[in-house]
């Protein structure tokens, strides 16, 4: 593709004309992708390798361990008639820079790795992104401190070109946003994930792996020995759509990356379900077209440690939108993106998790403030004021929303690292579990496949 936008006062005209110019390749993407199970395939159903879940982890680690094992035989099942549809398709679409991890961490490593991985992924196959950057903003004087210590932590990790800047220079890059401090990040960026999973995908096939829509898992089970049992231990049971409404795949090993169902599946195999997936969705505000000149970036908050979610920001997207929020509120389905939505197994689900009522009851005042901005516009802006004081009422409408798969602990602790899950057993002892793969991961997301294809190789003996 041609050189990558940089940070400039880039209109939301060139970012849609940059959009536009891809949109032959995203249709073919998507025509690729639909539901499509053939029960009597060529290998007759049988795999070496089956990874369960259509999101960008689940795809970036497929294409991994394909390219790393052309020879071997490779399916994804995904349980939507598309790859992407949840939480891969369904975020802010930003690419981050790996500021906020502890030095040291995995988060902070991969972040790292993965960004870099991530444009050059993107350069190569002609996906458009905006390196747009970021501003993390202080806007009282309690806040300077902890923004001090960001910009120490992110030079730690190896964060590139980070500077600390004041009111003035915050207003040549933004010229409505009003703070004391702020570090800016010009190396963030803004990208479609949905695009970017699908490419992941239709590298994967034309490798030689096979993508399986409209299967939704419902049992794993050892093979009864008979014909190439003994070849392909593990029989997944699906369910779906269609004349194929039953169907199964036999394969050596299983990696799961289920996201809003990583728990469920794991019990499946016989693992503990915790930790335990409860659904967040966050809503977000949408600027007015004529309003969307307000920003020309990325607008953060300085995180508070008193509260379990970051804030409100301001974040403008490769077609030319710009969001603004979101909140962070119980959601009553795992996949349920409207107020509305509701499930009595997920709702049950989540409010007889003992993990869910201690974090509650800690964060009590916090969460009847996000609820109530959910309900409340005016509330939100007054919040998205305090960083660009000039945003009225009348500039925003709401926008989409999306569900955040937030791993628990009992004690209501916000699971915020990689946890990797392993059965005993004839069947067990062959499924390797993704069971958290935290925020940031669709930026991290190559670099979390090569972590994860180190891991099935080092566990399966591949």
């Amino acid at each position: 593709m041609a050189a990558p936008m940089k940070f400039a006062r880039l209109s939301c005209q060139t970012q849609i004309k940059s959009f536009c110019a891809f949109s032959c390749n995203k249709k073919n993407l998507n025509g690729i992708h639909k539901a499509r199970f053939i029960h009597n395939d060529h290998n007759g159903g049988e795999y070496d390798v089956a990874v369960i879940g259509g999101g960008i982890v689940g795809m970036a680690t497929a294409r991994e361990m394909k390219v790393r094992h052309p020879n071997l035989l490779f399916i994804v099942l995904e349980k939507e008639k598309e790859i992407s549809h949840h939480q891969s398709g369904h975020n802010s679409g930003v690419i981050h820079a790996g500021i906020y991890y502890t030095p040291g961490s995995l988060k902070a490593k991969l972040c790292v790795q993965g960004v870099e991985l991530l444009y050059d992924y993107c350069d190569k196959n002609n996906i458009p992104y905006n390196k747009c950057g970021k501003l993390i903003v202080a806007v009282e004087k309690e806040e300077i401190p902890r923004l001090e210590g960001l910009l120490e932590r992110g030079n730690q990790n190896g964060v590139k070109d980070l500077r600390m800047l004041g009111p003035k220079e915050i207003k040549e890059i933004e010229p409505n946003c009003e703070g004391l401090k702020a570090v800016h990040s010009p190396h963030t960026g803004i990208i479609d994930y949905k695009v970017v999973t699908q490419s992941y995908g239709q590298t994967f096939e034309k490798l030689g792996g096979h993508v399986y829509t409209d299967f939704e898992v419902t049992d794993f089970s050892v093979t009864k020995e008979s014909g190439h049992g003994i070849d392909y231990p593990v029989t997944i049971r699906g369910s779906g759509e269609g004349k194929a409404s039953s169907r199964e795949v036999k394969c050596k090993y299983v990696v799961t990356c289920g996201g809003l169902f990583s728990d469920r599946l794991a019990e499946l195999s016989g693992c503990n379900r915790e930790p335990r997936i409860v659904p967040f969705r966050g809503d977000y505000l949408l600027l007015k077209p004529e309003k969307t000149n307000l920003v020309n970036g990325n607008i953060y908050p300085v995180p508070n440690p008193l509260f379990p979610f970051l804030g409100v920001h301001f974040t403008p997207r490769i077609n030319g939108d710009v969001w603004l929020g979101p909140n962070a509120v119980l959601a009553f389905k795992r996949e349920g993106y409207r107020l509305t939505d509701f499930s009595a197994t997920d709702a049950k689900d989540a409010v007889s998790f003992r993990g869910l009522r201690k974090l509650a009851m800690r964060n009590l005042g916090f969460g009847i403030k996000e609820m109530y901005r959910g309900f409340n516009i005016a509330a939100q802006v007054k919040l998205l004021q305090r960083y660009v004081p000039s945003l009225k009422v009348s500039d925003v409408t709401r926008g989409p929303s999306g569900v955040r798969a937030q791993a628990l602990d009992r004690d209501g602790n916000l699971v915020d690292d990689f946890v990797f899950d392993v059965g005993v057993g004839e069947l067990g002892s062959r499924i390797l579990h993704v069971r958290n793969a935290p925020s940031p991961a669709a930026t991290s997301s190559l670099a979390i496949a090569k972590m994860v294809a180190d891991k099935v190789e080092n566990t399966f003996h591949l």
